[in-house]
C-alpha cells in the first residue's frame, strides 16, 4: 500500500480550496493509497502528466477544471510527496 505525505504547505492550500475540490482531493489520496502510478494512470479524467522546467522530476493531476495536484513519487519506500495543491491559471501576461 502507497503512503501519502503532503508538504507543509499544503495544509494551508486545503484550508483555503472550495469544498467539491478538496472531496476529490481526498478521493484521489484513496485512489493512490490503494493503487498507486497505475491506478492513477487508469483514470482519464486526472490527466496525470510529468512536468517539465522548473517542475522537472514532478507529476500533476487534475483534481479539477482548474485545481491541480503537485507531486513525486518515491517508488522505493512506496510514496506519493504532495508538493502543492494550485489553481492553474490558462492566463498569459
Amino acid at each position: 500500500m502507497w503512503r501519502v505525505e503532503e508538504h507543509r504547505r499544503v495544509d494551508k492550500q486545503v484550508k483555503a480550496i472550495p469544498k467539491d475540490i478538496l472531496k476529490r482531493y481526498e478521493k484521489w489520496k484513496d485512489i493512490v493509497a490503494i493503487s498507486g502510478p497505475p491506478g492513477l494512470r487508469l483514470i482519464k479524467g486526472f490527466h496525470d502528466e510529468a512536468l517539465s522546467g522548473e517542475w522537472h522530476g514532478y507529476r500533476s493531476s487534475r483534481i479539477g477544471l482548474q485545481w491541480r495536484v503537485i507531486y513525486r513519487i518515491d517508488t522505493e519506500n512506496l510514496l506519493f510527496q504532495v508538493a502543492s495543491l494550485t489553481a492553474h491559471d490558462y492566463r498569459r501576461p
